[in-house]
């Protein structure tokens, strides 16, 4: 189905107060408005887990865990606020409505959904591929943006060089699956069932769970989402991405279940 955008809407809604402020409750208001401002925007994400709430549930829009210019300049303010607030709301919107009559499916949950598409109905089967897919995959992308100064290579770095030669070589590898996606689609570094990890790509909202395969991290080539910044170079964007990649979250996802 056609995604549109949800018509944004515009809260006119302020607060005020008319309690005077004692002198201390000024000092400690701009004391913690100092602090707040001195603070590295990328160190203010709020920890996010990359599954969803309760099965079965209508699904709902996961906040970013981050300001939404907390990754400029690599990644602009404006493009993560249409990113975020646009294109994957109107993913969960087409989502909610196509599994609206569908109590079982959503009892699978999103990655049970993509694993078992042979349960979906024929007629709204690609439907929940784009929608649950776009849904999935951007929930598991957020987290994984805004990288942490204290990371300390784990074993996901260790895999990656015994599985690739070296981590340069694994950037690489990555950056031509990313270069390589013709149209919109994703690039991926995942997991395979027999723990291995394999460099591969996507079309448009597909899903690695699609394919029996676990994503570690994954980095989204639609055009929506670097085109404000980066235009036509997507090289660019691919090379921007790992200095605001999570590699604490891609070790987590790493991590054996």
């Amino acid at each position: 189905p056609t995604m549109r955008p949800p018509t944004p809407t515009h809260s006119t809604h302020s607060t005020s107060s008319t309690l005077p402020l004692t002198r201390r409750q000024a000092l400690a208001g701009l004391a913690a408005a100092a602090a707040l401002a001195a603070a590295p925007r990328a160190l203010r994400a709020q920890p996010q887990a990359t599954t969803f709430p309760a099965t079965g549930a209508a699904l709902t829009l996961p906040p970013l865990p981050y300001a939404a210019d907390a990754l400029e300049p690599h990644l602009d303010a404006r493009t993560m606020e249409l990113h975020h607030g646009r294109h994957h709301q109107a993913y969960i919107n087409n989502a909610n409505r196509l599994l609206a009559d569908h109590a079982a499916l959503r009892a699978l949950g999103p990655v049970g959904l993509l694993q078992n598409l042979e349960q979906v109905p024929a007629a709204i089967r690609q439907g929940v591929i784009d929608n649950i897919g776009g849904h999935e995959n951007h929930a598991f992308f957020w987290p994984l943006l805004a990288a942490p100064r204290d990371y300390r290579a784990g074993p996901l770095q260790a895999a990656i060089t015994r599985e690739f030669g070296s981590l340069h070589a694994f950037k690489q590898k990555f950056a031509t699956a990313a270069a390589t996606r013709f149209g919109s689609g994703w690039a991926w570094l995942s997991r395979e069932a027999d723990s291995s990890l394999v460099v591969h790509s996507t079309a448009n909202q597909d899903s690695p769970w699609m394919e029996n395969r676990r994503p570690v991290l994954g980095l989204d080539v639609w055009e929506h989402a670097y085109y404000l910044a980066y235009q036509n170079r997507r090289a660019d964007y691919v090379t921007a991405f790992w200095s605001i990649l999570n590699w604490d979250q891609a070790e987590t996802n790493y991590a054996p279940t």
